[in-house]
């Protein structure tokens, strides 16, 4: 009993629940707001397309600056103050959305309807500051916080990551389907007040959370000020022993890192100062580029380049192959089950073939299966047709004058069994929904193929994903770990705003089997990155799958094996 006790009160349980309370919220969040946007704009996609496109390009810019503010300040300062805009911007969101719905009649009317298009974009805007909150909240956390909590114990490092991650998958299925309960049998104000509540109770919670794990944890409060270049091999384990002296010199009070830049930028000119937000985010570029974990990120960066998940590209597909949303929810539900198994497959390889071979072992998982989805391009029932312009509907639109694509209103349970509306062509139905055209059946071998492809690949590739997470964590210097990360969250952003490049591009089903195989090609091109990075660091010792020896650290190299990261 005492050691239950012990465990609950630890700081990796505090640092879980206060996890599994904010990712909670931000999927609710995150969920409900696309609809809420599409239903505002008339059952339209631009606003949900406009706040997609914020996002993405915020991110992008912003986000070597968020990580080096992670950098510069103490991390229960860079917490904190994360936590409470987050929080405070998705509750002021939920009352001007609970407004809009309220008035929107009598908005429409004043100022002939300026006043609404500026509740529009004081929406847009307050929830790309919440999103930007979010993401110097997973920085600090998932890739600061629980680095210092499972000190210098690498086992102890990928187990939190992957507990964390399981969270994220439960949380990703769960949350959307309880929200669009709650948005289904009530209506979407009752919707927007519960997600405010939720987020004005979950902050409360959070924020003591924080401060407890702070307090169980002393090393929260010491932060490395200046490190050496020699010292991002700070994990090394033939030198972990030799560097404990040298680290504690390197440490020091936080508050007093905090007050170190003030007193040398005294004497900065205004120009200097409007030119720093623009040396700072050169700098991360290229410092993120210098980093000896370069290419196992862009590697990671590149499967973002794809149309091979279930977001609303694919479910989109899916509708217009004829499946229907209560078996998507099935095939949602599976993907969360493989990604879980990701995860145990990730602390198991480890253990039994180190970090860096791990990740290459998963990429040739996630590969193989992915290569069911290109099969599937040719299967019966695939409606890839290339003899069919990618941008026909494009060029319809801008030479027939077409208006743009709306989205008819949808049964709500479709919406919310799946957890995402179908925005494929602009239209939520399947293909073979109307009854009176009543089409011959669409074969099921290619969807069938090109979902189970989808689904099996979750687990090397939640596996690939924990890899190259924890080698971020391992091999970036403490100073540095903010706007690296930052970087890594920009890269990220870049290819998946790509991603929605192409589809818009290519929107017909005729070409998303192109659009699949251009996917399977970035997938592969980021594992050749993390295979040449392996490479680099292992050398001939790259295939051989050792276990590691019990008293030498879980991660280290072969012996006799001179490269290491």
């Amino acid at each position: 009993l005492g050691s239950v006790i012990a465990y609950f009160t630890s700081a990796k349980f505090l640092l879980y629940l206060g996890h599994a309370l904010s990712t909670w919220g931000d999927r609710m969040w995150h969920f409900a707001v696309s609809v809420f946007l599409v239903e505002l704009y008339g059952n339209s996609l631009l606003l949900t397309a406009v706040y997609g496109l914020v996002v993405a390009g915020s991110v992008l810019l912003l986000g070597a600056l968020i990580g080096d503010w992670v950098d510069k300040n103490s991390r229960l300062k860079v917490a904190q103050t994360s936590l409470v805009v987050q929080n405070s911007s998705v509750i002021l969101c939920g009352v001007i959305l609970m407004i809009i719905f309220l008035y929107k009649t009598q908005l429409l009317t004043l100022y002939h309807g300026w006043l609404l298009t500026l509740c529009y974009i004081l929406v847009i805007t307050i929830a790309n500051i919440a999103n930007l909150a979010s993401t110097a909240t997973a920085i600090t956390i998932q890739r600061d916080w629980i680095v210092v909590v499972a000190g210098e114990d690498r086992s102890k490092l990928a187990d939190m990551n992957a507990t964390i991650r399981r969270i994220d998958q439960l949380t990703n299925i769960l949350a959307p389907m309880a929200v669009g309960q709650i948005m289904t049998f009530g209506s979407p104000m009752i919707g927007c007040g519960f997600i405010s509540g939720w987020n004005l109770m979950s902050m409360c919670v959070e924020y003591l959370l924080l401060w407890k794990v702070y307090q169980k944890t002393p090393t929260l409060a010491r932060k490395s000020a200046k490190v050496e270049a020699s010292e991002l091999k700070q994990l090394n384990a033939k030198k972990e022993n030799d560097m404990k002296p040298a680290e504690g010199v390197q440490l020091m009070i936080e508050k007093d890192v905090s007050g170190f830049e003030p007193q040398q930028e005294k004497e900065v000119g205004c120009a200097a100062r409007i030119a720093e937000p623009f040396i700072t985010f050169r700098d991360g570029w290229v410092a993120y580029y210098n980093q000896p974990v370069f290419l196992a990120g862009m590697g990671l960066a590149f499967l973002y380049m794809t149309v091979l998940g279930f977001d609303c590209i694919t479910t989109g597909y899916a509708y217009t192959q004829g499946l229907s949303g209560s078996v998507l929810s099935l095939l949602m539900g599976a993907s969360a089950v493989t990604g879980i198994m990701g995860t145990v497959a990730f602390t198991w390889l480890r253990r039994k073939c180190g970090l860096i071979r791990t990740g290459l072992i998963s990429g040739v998982a996630q590969f193989a299966c992915l290569i069911l989805c290109a099969i599937s391009v040719f299967m019966p029932g695939s409606p890839m047709d290339l003899t069919v312009s990618p941008f026909a509907d494009i060029s319809a639109r801008l030479f027939e004058n077409e208006p743009l694509p709306t989205i008819a209103s949808p049964e709500p349970e479709m919406i919310f069994a799946t957890g995402m509306p179908s925005l494929l062509n602009g239209s939520i139905a399947p293909a073979n929904s109307d009854p009176e055209m009543s089409p011959e059946p669409v074969p099921l071998i290619s969807v069938s193929l090109l979902f189970a492809g989808v689904i099996a690949a979750r687990v090397g590739l939640w596996s690939f994903d924990l890899t190259v997470t924890q080698l971020l964590q391992e091999n970036v210097i403490e100073s540095e770990r903010g706007i690296i990360n930052g970087v890594q969250n920009s890269m990220n952003y870049l290819l998946d705003l790509l991603h929605f490049i192409m589809v818009i591009l290519a929107p017909n089903p005729e070409a998303f089997g192109l659009l699949v195989l251009i996917s399977v090609s970035f997938v592969a091109m980021g594992h050749i990155m993390y295979f040449r990075f392996a490479q680099k660091s292992l050398g001939k010792q790259l295939f051989v799958c050792h276990t590691p020896d019990p008293k030498a650290a879980p991660d280290s190299s072969p012996p006799g094996n001179t490269s290491t990261v």
